[in-house]
C-alpha cells in the first residue's frame, strides 16, 4: 500500500513560493491501476515523482509498504559516455539483479543488437527510447509508473510493449499519466485529475476522463 496524507509540494522561486499540491490524500493499493488526468503544468508529474520517493513533500506524509518504479521509459538518468550495457549493468547493481539476467532481457527485448555494445550518445531517439523501456521493465516492482510513455519502434515491438504493461498491470500496482483516454481506458480502472494544485478523485476512470475530457470522449 502507498499512502499519501495531506501532502503539499511548492517550490521557492525569486517571486516566492509557488504550490503545486495542496493536500493531496491518496490510497493506492496493491493490484489497483489508476489513471491521473490534467492539463500540462497541473502538477502531474510531480505527484508521480512524490509516489516514488524522487521528490520529499513539502508538507505532509508518504508511506510505502511496495516497492516503486522509476517512470516506465524514462531516459533522462542514463550516462550518454557509456554503452547501453554499461548502464544496464548499472542498473542491476543498484537494484541488487543478476546482472547477466537483466542485460539478456534488456537484449531481447530492445533488440538493439550490436548498438547495445554502444555509447549511448550515438542512438537514435528511437533507439533510446527501446532501451529506456526494456531497461525499465527488467527490474520487477510492486507497483509501475507510467508517464507520458510512447512506444517506439515497428507494429511488433509496440505489441510486444503493449503485451509487457498488461502483464504488470495484472500481477502488481499501476499508476499512469496520459493525455490519450483510449490509454487510460485500457490500462486503467479507478481514475483521478489533478487541477488547481488539488488531487480529486473519481470512482472509475470513466468519471476521470469525462470531467477532464468532457462528453463524448
Amino acid at each position: 500500500m502507498i499512502v499519501l496524507d495531506r501532502v503539499s509540494k511548492n517550490y521557492r522561486t525569486r517571486t516566492g513560493r509557488r504550490t503545486i499540491l495542496s493536500d493531496v490524500n491518496l490510497t493506492l493499493r496493491r493490484g489497483e491501476a489508476l489513471g491521473i488526468c490534467g492539463h500540462n503544468g497541473a502538477g502531474k508529474s510531480t505527484l508521480m515523482r512524490l509516489i516514488a520517493g524522487v521528490e520529499q513533500p513539502s508538507s505532509g506524509t508518504i508511506r510505502r509498504d511496495m516497492s516503486v518504479s522509476w517512470p516506465i521509459g524514462y531516459a533522462s538518468a542514463f550516462q550518454a559516455s557509456l554503452t547501453g550495457a554499461d548502464n544496464v549493468r548499472f542498473i542491476a547493481r543498484i537494484y541488487g539483479k543478476p546482472i547477466a539476467e537483466t542485460l539478456a532481457f534488456v537484449d531481447d527485448f530492445a533488440e538493439l543488437g550490436s548498438y547495445l555494445a554502444m555509447p549511448i550518445r550515438t542512438y537514435s531517439a528511437g533507439m533510446m527510447a527501446r532501451l529506456a523501456f526494456a531497461a525499465s521493465l527488467a527490474v520487477h516492482f510492486d507497483c509501475y509508473l507510467v508517464d507520458e510513455i510512447t512506444a517506439a519502434g515497428d507494429a511488433r515491438f509496440r505489441e510486444r510493449c503493449h503485451e509487457a504493461l498488461l502483464e504488470r498491470r495484472r500481477n502488481g500496482t499501476l499508476v499512469m499519466i496520459s493525455h490519450d483516454p483510449a490509454t487510460l481506458r485500457l490500462y486503467c480502472d479507478a481514475g483521478a485529475v489533478v487541477r488547481g494544485h488539488r488531487f480529486i478523485p473519481f470512482a472509475n476512470i470513466e468519471a476521470a476522463i469525462a470531467d477532464h475530457f468532457g462528453p463524448g470522449y
